[in-house]
């Protein structure tokens, strides 16, 4: 399968900054890609540096002024199966900042009680599936699992939040994974859970809004906190535009009762 995928965002800073940027899809050597970030007419010079799984933020300098970052990226055949470690197993199970597993534990027990392996993973991704309202904008970037529950609605991080939490109560490790998704829409950075399961890391979206084998990964975490696309420090940082788009040249038909794993 190749796929090819892009992201342009321009930025207003208000004085110095320090951006950490999230955008490059993870560690790959099959993948060929171009990043520049341009201020003033001028390339700036950033850091590659790499996180757990592969995730590789880039950190750059910046002074008061528009910024604008363009990512572009092509990715022939299919990457290996997820690592698994000992620590993550114990990291992933753990109640986080947005996924208040410890909070959902009686809910999650009360409504899939007795379910175990891909019984469970397919009710809890059906539940949060007919459950939520996909809505743009009606959820706030600090909105966790428990506000998911309560107002019904969100995103695809939202989604993600809440089957992650459900998981997590029933002793399931899971975590959040930022993506591009090809066949998305309304195009976007896609977020997704992963599930441990049968040995393996196996992909989860409530959302059904894109197949799952056509995902890349860009980032891998406890919850959106370790897998946002823009985070800061110092100036204040005005986001005007972002562009995502993601193309495969076969797009795979996803059977959603069947596990699947991130390519």
């Amino acid at each position: 399968m190749k796929r090819s995928a892009s992201a342009h965002l321009e930025l207003v800073a208000h004085g110095p900054a320090e951006l950490v940027l999230s955008v490059a899809v993870a560690a790959d050597a099959s993948a060929t890609e171009l990043l520049a970030i341009v201020q003033n007419n001028t390339a700036l010079t950033y850091r590659d540096v790499l996180d757990a799984h592969g995730t590789r933020l880039q950190l750059v300098s910046v002074q008061a002024g528009r910024i604008d970052i363009d990512y572009t990226v092509e990715v022939s055949g299919e990457s290996g199966p997820a690592e698994v470690s000992d620590i993550d197993l114990v990291r992933y199970l753990r109640p986080s900042r947005y996924i208040e597993s410890d909070h959902l534990w009686p809910t999650a027990h009360a409504e899939f009680r007795g379910l175990t392996g891909t019984d469970l993973l397919n009710a809890i991704t059906s539940w949060v599936g007919t459950h939520l309202s996909y809505v743009p904008g009606a959820s706030l970037p600090t909105d966790g699992a428990v506000r998911t529950l309560l107002s019904r609605q969100g995103v695809c991080r939202d989604y993600a939040h809440l089957v992650i939490a459900f998981l997590r109560a029933h002793d399931v490790p899971a975590r959040l994974v930022s993506a591009y998704a090809p066949g998305l829409s309304p195009m976007d950075f896609h977020a997704v859970a992963e599930a441990y399961l049968d040995g393996a890391w196996q992909v989860v979206d409530a959302t059904g809004l894109a197949p799952r084998q056509s995902l890349l990964r860009i980032a891998t975490g406890r919850d959106a906190a370790d897998t946002a696309f823009l985070s800061s420090a110092g100036a204040a940082i005005q986001l005007n535009v972002l562009t995502v788009t993601a193309v495969a040249d076969v797009l795979p038909r996803d059977d959603v009762t069947r596990l699947a794993r991130l390519a």
